[in-house]
């Protein structure tokens, strides 16, 4: 007696090699049928003896290929009368499409070590060609059009590939069995040297030449798998210091890119954990703590203790390496504030006053994605910016959409959302929409979101600002069912729980709450002031505001962001009144006394002056109080600046005072401004008060929570925003809670920072309740 097999699998299982795997499976164990993919997922009939197929069905999950996902899996199970005949092979057929269904896609993977071996060998037919790729590794995400993900559907239809290439994409038994972007030189892209006037630069080996110009100093921008990076010598300090100049981005960090682990550890403090993150298929930027005394430009991350470091992921990264020999800055290919640049010819008109030239290529990327940005906290990734390698695998969470949901996510480093069944697809990283370029990249992505998971949003979730571009865009959809406004600081914290998979209910039916605490700088709250420094009792159906700083403020309203020393004065005026300036403190002799006069008649009449709770611009206060940074030149830098100043051997902190006011706790900052001030008037360093500050605010978040346990008999917490990026603050507040009883969840999955909210608006709207469960 025989057994047909009827199988579907739903999961990332197209463009990883995954029916190959099933073809050869098939053969091993005596299987006749076939295996093909549509747009719902891979579809096999297998037809073999009892126990074949019960191996054959055991043997998909426990050695399908490693880039595949396996989400779902249904067998049905039938006899096959022996009288009847059937075939004795098992082929792959052809694709095919399904209504309205769709598959999940494979992100960018990097380049697999078997296709690095043949790079770099000289009797290899790929040889030293940058666009070598299996069914292992290569582009996916970036060079997809529409599903299913064949040739044809990607940028890789213009190159037909030679005899040699398709013989490898039609044998089952090769690596490259349909590998859509499979080429070789012969048939498949090719890479050019230009000037920064478009004109080719003349040579034999590009490559070759490229990596000569960024031994000698130039700044080059390199087309990779998601856009433009530009990139020079890393150690060369004349180099880097122009690109800032170039670029107009004077101080924040420069990402580098090194060859091996080894070249790494030279100049980074590498834990077991970001080893697995550097060498992982994703291949992001990690951050970890930088060694002294190394050959690195001090303009790369000036006033940092982290270096960005990521392994070459492209067979073109790895060919530059191997012929510089350098460390490279590699950069985004945009000027500041702007998206990256992907199309050849916008990449030279937006590029070329920066770059001296650019090595670029003619296969086109249909979807701009930047470099993913990670670290780690207690050995556990915790992701900063999720983008290339990470997306558009989607998010399964434990309850799932009944309508297709689009969530739009906040203005800085925006991400959207877009859900249906249990699958939640965040976008790649967008970046701030404060300009057309980036709100047009931002409703790009939209569309082909939709497109690939055949989405039609009936129900959109935005952020309760009116001003953000996204919620504009959100205003303005018509054609559905309904709109939703989310909390900036409650979607945080939905996204925390969505993040760590919390069920909606408890196995009694009650929701599971959890104590909220979203400290970041900026979030528009339901009373109209500027919210940010937050504590809620909060379930995945609505929240209750139980505490939050005392507001003070914010003379000059956004300017008051870009010139921490507003904040600081703000908060000195609130403790000491309008003679502050007479404390004789370093700072009061820096700042403008004319422009302090203007603003402190502003805050009287309360002219561009907004009410602000932001624990954002407590930070900011503080690090232009004791000099660290009295203006920015980008977003969080103050807060940041202050974080790697402080001593991490102290183990003293000020105090915050916390009063109950009509039943909400009211976290009362002047006695650690006044403390800090004591501390400079009696010569205290920096580090020192920097370390008693953060150990405040540590221990502080460990008081609230204990007093809101006593009310509301909670013990999760969870913890999210971008003060969460603080790795010192989370250092000592996430111990300290667990000390205290507290069960604690941070982000893993998407970032703490605004690039998570989305999947919280998203997460709310699935629910499909916009009140509030608590009130």
């Amino acid at each position: 007696m025989r057994q047909k097999a009827r199988i579907n699998i739903r999961g990332i299982v197209q463009g990883v090699g995954f029916r190959p795997f099933v073809y050869n499976l098939a053969k091993e164990h005596g299987i006749s049928g076939y295996v093909l993919n549509d747009s719902t997922g891979v579809h096999i009939e297998a037809i073999g003896s009892p126990d074949a197929i019960e191996e054959f069905i055991a043997e998909l999950t426990e050695k399908a290929p490693p880039q595949s996902a396996i989400h779902s899996m249904q067998v049905k199970l039938e006899e096959v009368p022996s009288a009847k005949k059937t075939t004795r092979r098992f082929v792959i057929e052809k694709s095919r499409s399904a209504h309205l269904r769709f598959v999940p896609i494979s992100p960018d993977i990097s380049t697999c070590h078997q296709c690095v071996e043949e790079l770099l060998d000289e009797d290899d037919l790929r040889f030293g060609y940058p666009f070598i790729n299996c069914t292992n590794c290569g582009p996916r995400f970036t060079i997809i059009k529409e599903t299913p993900y064949d040739r044809d559907k990607t940028t890789m239809k213009p190159f037909k590939m030679c005899r040699a290439c398709a013989a490898e994409y039609s044998d089952p038994a090769n690596r490259r069995f349909h590998a859509q972007p499979n080429a070789c030189p012969v048939c498949g892209p090719q890479v050019f040297l230009l000037d920064n006037r478009g004109k080719p630069i003349p040579c034999s080996v590009p490559i070759a030449r490229c990596a000569e110009l960024l031994r000698g100093g130039r700044i080059v921008a390199i087309k990779g798998l998601g856009g433009f990076h530009v990139a020079c010598d890393a150690a060369n300090h004349t180099a880097v210091s122009t690109l800032r100049r170039r670029k107009y981005r004077e101080d924040k960090p420069f990402a580098l890119m090194m060859r091996s682990i080894a070249d790494i550890e030279k100049h980074c403090h590498v834990s077991e954990g970001d080893r697995r993150l550097l060498t992982s298929p994703r291949r992001p930027i990690v951050l970890m703590k930088k060694k002294p005394d190394t050959c690195i430009s001090d303009a790369l991350a000036p006033k940092q203790r982290r270096f960005g470091v990521m392994l070459p992921y492209t067979p073109l990264h790895h060919l530059l390496l191997e012929k510089s020999g350098l460390i490279l800055v590699m950069t985004s290919g945009n000027i500041s504030d702007e998206p990256i640049s992907y199309v050849n010819n916008e990449a030279l008109s937006r590029l070329h006053r920066i770059a001296d030239c650019f090595l670029t290529n003619n296969r086109e990327i249909h979807m701009r994605c930047d470099d993913s940005v990670t670290t780690t906290v207690e050995g556990k990734e915790f992701i900063l910016r999720r983008s290339r390698g990470y997306v558009p695998e989607g998010l399964i969470l434990p309850f799932s959409s009944k309508r297709h949901v689009l969530a739009c996510g906040g203005e800085l480093k925006n991400t959207f959302c877009l859900a249906r069944d249990d699958y939640f697809f965040l976008s790649h990283h967008i970046g701030d929409l404060e300009n057309i370029e980036t709100l047009r990249s931002f409703e790009e992505g939209i569309e082909h979101f939709k497109k690939l998971f055949f989405i039609e949003p009936r129900v959109i979730a935005y952020d309760l600002h009116p001003e953000y571009l996204s919620t504009k865009y959100a205003l303005a959809q018509t054609g559905v069912s309904r709109k939703i406004a989310v909390q900036h600081h409650y979607a945080h914290i939905v996204s925390c729980m969505a993040d760590n998979s919390l069920s909606p209910l408890l196995p009694n039916g009650k929701p599971r709450t959890v104590i909220g605490v979203a400290f970041d700088g900026i979030g528009y709250g339901d009373d109209g002031t500027i919210w940010g420094g937050e504590f809620f009792v909060a379930d995945y159906f609505g929240y209750r505001r139980v505490a939050h700083l005392k507001p003070v403020a914010m003379p000059g309203g956004e300017t008051a962001i870009r010139q921490p020393w507003r904040m600081a004065a703000s908060f000195l005026r609130a403790v000491y009144g309008d003679s502050f300036p007479d404390l004789g403190l370093e700072f009061t002799k820096r700042i403008d006394r004319a422009s302090w006069e203007v603003i402190q008649k502003a805050i009287d009449l309360n002219v561009n002056c907004f009410q602000t709770s932001s624990m954002g611009r407590l930070f900011d206060g503080i690090s232009a109080l004791i000099g660290v940074r009295d203006e920015i030149n980008y977003e969080g830098q103050a807060a940041i600046e202050l974080e790697y100043l402080a001593d991490e051997k102290c183990t003293t902190a000020y105090s915050f005072k916390i009063r109950k006011k009509e039943g909400i706790y009211i976290i009362d900052w002047r006695p650690v401004f006044q403390q800090a001030v004591e501390d400079l008037a009696a010569g205290e360093i920096r580090e020192t008060i920097s370390a008693r500050f953060h150990n405040a605010v540590a221990r502080m978040i460990v008081n609230v929570c204990r007093r809101l346990r006593r009310d509301w008999g909670i013990d999760e917490v969870a913890l999210s925003g971008g003060v969460f990026q603080n790795v010192s603050l989370l250092g000592g507040a996430v111990p300290l809670l667990r000390r205290n009883g507290f069960r604690v969840h941070l982000h893993h999955r998407v970032p703490t920072n605004d690039g998570g909210i989305s999947l919280g608006q998203a997460a709310f709207a699935c629910l499909n309740h916009s009140g509030n469960s608590l009130a």
